[in-house]
C-alpha cells in the first residue's frame, strides 16, 4: 500500500461500534431534520418522504463503498488514505482538496443554522443579539449586519471539546446524540396524535419533478456519514466496527427523516411551511404543543452542535493524514499530550468559524454539496479500481453488487450534482484548480512518498 502508515505512539484506539453509530448520527442529524424539512415540503408536498427516500439511496450505494474501504485501510483519512493507497498521490491530493472543502462548508454552514435556532431560543426570554453581529454581510436583505458572532462562538466552544482529546470528545457527543435522538421520538410521539390524513393529499403534488427537487435540496440532511471513515485509526476493531458504524447511522437517520416528515405534513398543510426555517417547531405550535416545540428548539442546537463537532473532528483527520504523507506541512499531524492533532484542529476552528460568521448559509450549503457528491462519486470509482487491481484482497466487508453498486452510487450523485447552479460549478472548479497548483508548487515536493523513492 502505497501511504504512510500509523506510527507508534500515534492516534489511541479508543472507539466501539456503539461510538460510531451515534458519531455518525451525530453528524448527520441537525440541519437537515430541523431546517430544511420546511423548504423541501414546499418543493415537493408530502412525497417529501419520497425525497428522504431518493437522498437516502444515493448515501447508501456510496456507503457500501466506503464501508469496504474502511475494513481495508484502517487509517486516519478516510476516503483520502483510501484513494492514496489505491489509485495514487495527485487523485489522493484531488480528493484530500475536496473533503477539505466538504467537511470545512459543513461545519461552517451547520453553525450559521445553529445560530439562528440560538437566537430563536434566547428571543423567547426577551434576549437579543445585536443586529450587526446576527448574521454575516447581506444575509439578510435590507439590513445591515457584518459578523454572525454566534456561530463563531460554537466553533470556538467545540474546538475546545475537540482539543481535550477523541475519548473526551466521543463521550460529550455521545450523550448530545442521545438527547437529541430523545428530542426527535418526543416530536415523533406527540406528533403522530394530530395527524391528519388528508392533508397528505395530494401526496405528489409536483410529481416526480418535485420529489427530485427535492431530494437534491435535502441532501445536505444526509451529510456526515462518511466522517465515521476519517477515525479508523481510533476504533478497537475497525474491520468489523466502521461498516457497522457507517450503514447503522444512515438507516436510523433514514427512518427518522421518513417519520418525522409525515407528521409534519401530516400536521401543518405543506404550503404553509414557505420561508419557514424552524418546521419542526411550527408543526408543534401549529398543533398547539408550544411546550414540547421549546425541547425541539434544545434538541435542535444539541443536534446542530453534534453535527458541527463530528465535521471538525473529521476535518482535522484528514489534514493530520495529509501532513503525515508530506502533502501539507508537518505542523499539522503535531499531537498534543491527549493524543490530538492540535494545531490542525485549531485551524479548522478559526478559519471556518469566520467562514461561518462572514459567508450567508445557502453559499456554504450549495458548496458544501457539491465537494460530497463529487467525493461520493470518486470513491464509488475506486471500489470499481480495486476490484480490477487488488482481486487478492479480502476486506471485512465487500460492497455487494460491484460493479453495479458503484455504478448506481455515481449515477444519483451525478443526478443529483445536475441540479445544483452555475456558480456552485464555478466555485468547485476554482477550487480545485488552487488544490493543483499548492500541489504542484509545494505538496510534490515535500511527499513522503517521492522522498522515499
Amino acid at each position: 500500500m502505497r501511504v504512510a502508515s500509523a506510527k507508534p505512539g500515534g492516534l489511541r484506539k479508543v472507539l466501539g461500534p456503539v461510538d460510531l453509530v451515534l458519531m455518525g448520527i451525530g453528524a448527520i442529524v441537525g440541519t437537515g431534520i430541523f431546517v430544511l424539512t420546511g423548504s423541501g415540503a414546499t418543493t415537493a408536498g408530502p412525497a417529501l418522504a419520497l425525497s428522504f427516500v431518493v437522498a437516502a439511496f444515493a448515501c447508501g450505494f456510496a456507503a457500501l463503498c466506503y464501508a469496504e474501504f474502511a475494513s481495508i485501510l484502517p487509517v486516519a483519512g478516510g476516503i483520502y488514505t483510501y484513494s492514496y493507497a489505491i489509485l495514487g498521490e495527485i487523485i489522493a491530493w484531488m480528493i484530500g482538496w475536496d473533503l477539505i472543502l466538504e467537511y470545512g462548508l459543513v461545519t461552517s454552514a451547520v453553525s450559521v443554522g445553529w445560530s439562528g435556532y440560538f437566537q430563536s431560543l434566547i428571543s423567547g426570554f426577551g434576549l437579543h443579539i445585536p443586529v450587526a453581529l446576527s448574521a454575516a454581510p447581506g444575509a439578510l436583505p435590507g439590513v445591515t449586519t457584518f459578523f454572525n458572532l454566534p456561530a463563531f462562538v460554537i466553533m470556538m466552544v467545540l474546538t475546545v471539546m475537540l482539543s481535550l482529546g477523541v475519548r473526551e470528545s466521543a463521550r460529550i457527543n455521545n450523550i448530545m446524540v442521545v438527547i437529541k435522538i430523545a428530542v426527535v421520538l418526543l416530536f415523533i410521539f406527540v406528533g403522530v396524535r394530530h395527524v391528519t390524513p388528508a392533508n397528505w393529499h395530494p401526496f405528489m403534488p409536483y410529481g416526480g419533478t418535485g420529489v427530485m427537487s427535492a431530494a437534491a435540496l435535502v441532501f445536505f440532511a444526509f451529510i456526515g456519514f462518511d466522517a465515521v471513515t476519517t477515525a479508523a485509526e481510533e476504533v478497537k476493531q475497525p474491520k468489523r466496527d466502521l461498516p457497522i458504524g457507517i450503514i447503522g447511522s444512515l438507516a436510523v437517520c433514514t427512518v427518522l427523516y421518513v417519520v418525522v416528515s409525515l407528521i409534519m405534513t401530516g400536521i401543518v398543510p405543506f404550503t404553509q411551511f414557505k420561508g419557514i426555517d424552524h418546521p419542526v417547531s411550527l408543526a408543534l405550535q401549529f398543533a398547539g404543543e408550544n411546550w414540547v416545540a421549546g425541547f425541539v428548539d434544545v434538541g435542535a442546537i444539541l443536534g446542530m452542535s453534534t453535527v458541527i463537532l463530528v465535521m471538525a473532528f473529521g476535518q482535522t483527520r484528514v489534514l493530520y493524514a495529509m501532513s503525515r504523507d508530506g502533502l501539507l506541512p508537518k505542523q499539522l499531524s503535531a499531537l498534543n499530550g491527549k493524543g490530538t492533532p492540535i494545531v490542525a484542529t485549531w485551524l479548522v476552528g478559526i478559519v471556518f468559524g469566520l467562514l461561518g460568521a462572514l459567508v450567508p448559509l445557502q453559499v456554504l450549503g450549495e458548496l458544501a454539496n457539491i465537494g460530497t457528491l463529487a467525493a461520493f462519486c470518486l470513491v464509488s470509482v475506486a471500489v470499481i479500481v480495486l476490484r480490477k487491481q487488488r482481486p487478492d484482497l479480502k476486506p471485512a466487508f465487500r460492497c455487494p453488487g460491484v460493479p453495479v453498486i458503484p455504478a448506481l452510487a455515481i449515477l444519483f450523485c451525478g443526478a443529483l450534482m445536475v441540479f445544483l447552479s452555475a456558480v456552485t460549478w464555478i466555485a468547485f472548479i476554482i477550487w480545485l484548480l488552487i488544490g493543483l497548483v499548492v500541489y504542484f508548487t509545494y505538496a510534490r515536493h515535500h511527499s513522503a512518498l517521492n522522498k522515499a523513492h
